[in-house]
């Protein structure tokens, strides 16, 4: 600073700087502005200046240094009480309270002079005459701290008797510390019903409800109230991560992340802080945050990733093993500190438990773009067979266990058959083992198992069974198919077995399993070759597909007893619903699909439904019928049950999210698009789809108005959707709703951000009706940032944009609002003027290019909609008038300027009055501005006209605004009989 401040400045820059982020940039400004009020040679400078410095240390990583700016102000009280004015006084007798709960915060200062404060912070109070409840307050903390519960009870006890006065702690703060008391009381339910006011937006302060958020975590968990606890952290974690002095709150929502299977969400957290680690000015908060880092390290080394690297202090890189042994290690060192200090070993045993917690759910997903920890490939869960012989490796067991599965085509049939080949390894085994073994194998194989068919089909040949013979060729047949170039010759191969099946089958020497199998496989190929040509709808290639369905449904129909003959029956009405949806037969294919999956349901196997269910639900969509299309994904998800893959519940979950969304069952919806984009992580898909679940379910959030949740989800979406994955749209509208949530948050610089970088994609679009709104909305969050300047540009730009687009409400709207700016700049009032002036002048041009009344309700509704947008004109015009009048001038220097501005305002009245009923409360409200007005020249007799007016309009009417304008008419005719 080259020059000197004068008191004045000192005070804006003291408010300035107590405006900006904590941490040690504002610790430093604080300690300059101390010197410089040093210079002023006044001492309420210095007094000022160093509650400020107290204040931001206070709130900060370097709370120890708030001791020393204390011990100066209370010796200038002690010596010169009467440099204090009212306030500092007031502020110098609040801070007593930081002093106690600062001292516990660090171990180096004993307990004895802690209670020693706590005695004198007493005396001082009831010097000044305060209440004890502050003090009885800070008694309890330091029994708390200590652990002497009895002594804790009874001074909480006290404090809650206690009146409140000016030094009681507010509402929020008083409502947190009491509740946390009940939770650590295993009182989790009594702890929630006294944060519910804060929670709830009752009572707030600077802190609050960051920290009751935070706190209500793990109860919620306990409770087995998971979803509150997921809002809780979501909404709580964006209020603490711009916050440096809440390390312990942070603390929280780590460990909240660990014990509910979030570990890579809670990685995420650590590595946004790495000065937690080493920041040593609030001791208390770096025993919390070792504690948990030491928690979460061994949760990830019980899993296997004790070497995976990890954010950790700065200098070195660290595993999760080694992090885990250096974060117990300091924690502990920190409560031996402590407790050498209280003369207990509470904190340390507290230390130890929070460390030892054990998680409370396996996975509570959150929504945000977090995956799991890269992890060891989990073992695939074993079938009940495999699960025999690792105790007891019995092979007839084994084989009679996967020819079970095989039987109802169970999904851990596989798997089965790879037990038995594993046991079969040096065993004599028969023809038919042999030739199972081998099937089954070759199933799994793709194009690698084609010769293994072959192999298998011997065997049976060997063991007698010339028909499973042909169906294990015929699967060869299926996968030559598939392998590309060899349709014609796999349907030349299976065309024999056909042919071949059929003579056998006739002359009963097989069975209706292996005829269906090979039926079956000849069905496929020919539906292979459709899709492969292309084929055109009614031709022979089509034509031959739908003959050997029907063949196929034929033969299986009377067989539906038997499990693996049904599901040949239910795939046949399958393939007839992919031959009716080639053919554009919505209706047929719907029909066809309802009855594959209600076949494979029927025969026992609801996860071949699963497909067919999905496709129901598409034809559904198609066709306009939502509850249909509802049905059908709902009774996908619960055909496919455990043994739907990652990708396709993530599918299932967001396409009921959209369903559901798009009939305004919003919270529902939202779980759903939770629930996918849970899944998409799980399928390693989360940059793709579950970038667009996430999308999703922040609007979903947003439209349920919890918009600090679905800001923190769209913001976590947005880095992973790109225009060629998700077009540009998307990544529009996510912008758009992150700007609306975060002006709902109040973070206006922020909002407008977002809507201006939207704004930059869509001016590219054909239609620029997003383009010119999202440039109005950016320029309303900059006005409300406080940056005029930018905020008149983008106003400018969105006005050119309405023109174009011939939007005349637009247009006004920002001619409106560009005044409204101007009149708060250089540009002054003269600028306002112009700009209103615009504005009246485009409305009054629209609305004389509109055609005479020509009873039409839809010209009628525009020309009363401009005739409004010119009334609101008036009375912005006049508002922004009167306005622009010092609150202390004379009435000779005002009287040009409110006369102006209520000739604006009668213009308001007469054109929301040419407008009938419909504009009654615009009247009315024009009316009494234009009254108030008359009341402030001196005119009671207009104004008590006006008010009349406005209880005349209403006569008996009774709604909220008709009452509360005859209300405010009420006053201004009481007003006006005193001016008389």
């Amino acid at each position: 600073m080259s020059r000197a401040m004068d008191f004045d400045s000192l005070r804006e820059a003291m408010a300035d700087n107590g405006e900006q982020p904590e941490g040690p940039a504002r610790n430093a400004r604080a300690e300059q502005l101390l010197t410089e009020a040093e210079k002023l040679d006044i001492p309420l400078a210095v007094i000022e200046a160093l509650g400020h410095q107290l204040k931001v240390y206070n709130y900060s990583s370097e709370k120890d240094k708030m001791f020393v700016p204390f011990a100066r102000l209370l010796r200038m009280w002690d010596e010169h009480p009467e440099d204090f004015d009212e306030y500092e006084i007031h502020s110098l007798h609040w801070v007593f309270k930081w002093m106690t709960a600062g001292m516990l915060d660090q171990p180096h200062i004993p307990l004895a002079s802690i209670e020693k404060w706590l005695g004198e912070m007493e005396r001082r109070y009831r010097l000044a005459g305060h209440s004890e409840r502050a003090v009885r307050g800070a008694e309890f903390s330091v029994a708390a701290h200590i652990g002497d519960v009895g002594r804790a009870e009874r001074a909480f006890a006290a404090w809650l008797a206690a009146d409140r006065d000016s030094m009681a702690d507010c509402h929020a703060c008083e409502l947190h510390s009491q509740g946390w008391w009940r939770a650590e009381r295993d009182a989790d339910a009594e702890a929630l019903e006294l944060w519910r006011p804060v929670l709830e937006g009752e009572h707030t302060c600077a802190h609050e409800p960051h920290t009751v958020l935070a706190s209500s975590l793990l109860p919620l968990l306990r409770l087995g109230r998971p979803d509150e606890a997921r809002a809780h952290h979501l909404r709580g974690f964006r209020l603490v991560r711009v916050m440096e002095s809440m390390r312990g709150a942070y603390a929280d929502h780590v460990e909240f992340c660990a014990l509910s299977g979030n570990e890579a969400r809670a990685l995420e957290l650590l590595a946004e802080r790495p000065a937690y680690f080493t920041d040593s000015g609030d001791p208390r908060s770096k025993l919390d945050f070792m504690a948990v880092t030491a928690a979460l390290m061994d949760r990830l080394t019980e899993r296997g990733l004790g070497g995976q690297a990890v954010p950790g202090p700065v200098g070195r890189v660290w595993t999760a093993t080694e992090l885990a042994a250096h974060a117990r290690v300091e924690a502990l060192a920190l409560a031996e500190r402590f407790d050498a200090r209280n003369g207990t070993s509470y904190v340390s045993e507290r230390a130890r438990a929070r460390m030892d917690r054990r998680p409370l759910l396996d996975r509570l997903p959150l929504g945000v773009r977090s995956p799991r920890a890269a992890q060891r490939p989990a073992p695939a869960p074993m079938s009940r067979a495999a699960t025999e012989s690792s105790s007891a490796p019995d092979l007839s067991a084994l084989l009679a266990e996967a020819r079970r599965l095989a039987d109802v085509r169970h999904p851990d049939a596989a798997e089965a058959w790879e037990a038995v080949s594993r046991a079969a390894e040096g065993h004599e085994l028969g023809a038919r083992d042999r030739a199972e073994i081998a099937d089954h194998t070759a199933m799994g194989r793709g194009p690698e198992g084609i010769e293994l068919f072959e192999r298998a089909a011997a065997l049976y040949e060997e063991a007698g069974d010339p028909g499973e013979a042909l169906a294990a060729r015929a699967r060869g047949a299926y996968v030559r198919a598939l392998s590309g170039g060899g349709t014609e010759k796999a349907l030349t191969a299976v065309s024999a077995l056909y042919e071949e099946v059929r003579a056998l089958f006739a002359e009963d020497r097989t069975g209706v399993r292996q005829t269906a199998s090979v039926l079956v496989g000849r069905a496929r190929i020919l539906m292979h070759r459709v899709h492969e040509s292309e084929a055109e709808p009614g031709g022979a290639v089509v034509a031959a597909a739908e003959e050997a369905a029907r063949e196929l449904l034929a033969l299986a129909e009377p067989h539906l007893a038997d499990a693996q003959v049904a599901s040949r029956a239910a795939e046949a009405h399958a393939m007839l619903g992919e031959l009716a949806a080639h053919a554009g037969d919505a209706e047929a294919a719907s029909e066809a699909f309802a009855r594959a999956a209600d076949g494979f349901v029927a025969a026992g196997l609801p996860w071949f439904a699963v497909e067919y269910d999905s496709r129901l639900a598409g034809i559904a969509r198609q066709l306009g019928d939502v509850s249909e299309a509802e049905r059908a994904v709902r009774a996908a998800l619960e055909h496919g049950g455990p043994y739907l893959e990652a990708t396709g519940q993530a599918q299932l979950h967001l396409q009921l999210a959209e369903l559901l969304g798009a009939t305004g069952r919003f919270g529902p919806a939202a779980d759903h698009a939770l629930e996918a984009a849970h899944w998409a992580d799980e399928a390693g898909e989360g940059p793709a789809l579950g970038a667009w679940a996430r999308h999703q379910l922040g609007g979903f959030l947003l439209r349920q108005g919890r918009c600090a949740e679905a800001a923190e989800v769209l913001e976590s979406a947005l880095p992973d959707l790109t225009a060629q994955m998700h077009g540009d749209g998307a990544i529009v509208q996510t912008r758009w709703w992150l700007g609306d949530c975060l002006t709902e948050l109040g973070e206006h610089r922020e909002a407008a951000e977002h809507w201006l970088r939207a704004a930059d994609i869509a001016r590219h679009w054909p239609e620029q009706g997003d383009h010119a709104t999202l440039a109005h909305l950016a320029a309303e969050a900059l006005g409300h940032a406080g940056l005029p300047a930018e905020s008149d540009r983008a106003y400018a730009r969105a006005g050119e944009l309405w023109r174009e687009l011939g939007n005349v409400h637009g247009l006004i709207r920002s001619l409106r609002a560009r005044a409204w700016v101007a009149s708060r700049t250089e540009a002054g009032l003269d600028g306002a003027r112009r700009l209103m002036s615009e504005a009246v002048h485009v409305c009054e041009a629209a609305v004389h290019s509109l055609p005479a009344a020509s009873g039409s309700s839809e010209d009628d509704e525009a020309r009363d909609g401009l005739v409004a947008e010119l009334g609101h004109t008036h009375q912005q015009f006049g508002d922004l008038v009167a306005r622009s009048a010092p609150d202390d001038a004379e009435l000779a220097v005002v009287r040009p300027l409110f006369e102006e501005a209520l000739t604006h305002l009668t213009r308001a009245v007469a054109v929301f009055a040419s407008l009938g009923d419909d504009f009654l409360d615009s009247r009315t409200g024009a009316e009494l501005a234009a009254g108030r007005l008359e009341a402030d020249l001196h005119r009671p007799a207009a104004a008590s006209a006006r008010a009349r007016a406005v209880l005349s309009a209403y006569g008996t009417a009774a709604d909220e605004t008709a009452g509360a304008r005859c209300a405010e008419a009420q006053r201004l005719l009481e007003l006006t009989s005193t001016q008389t």
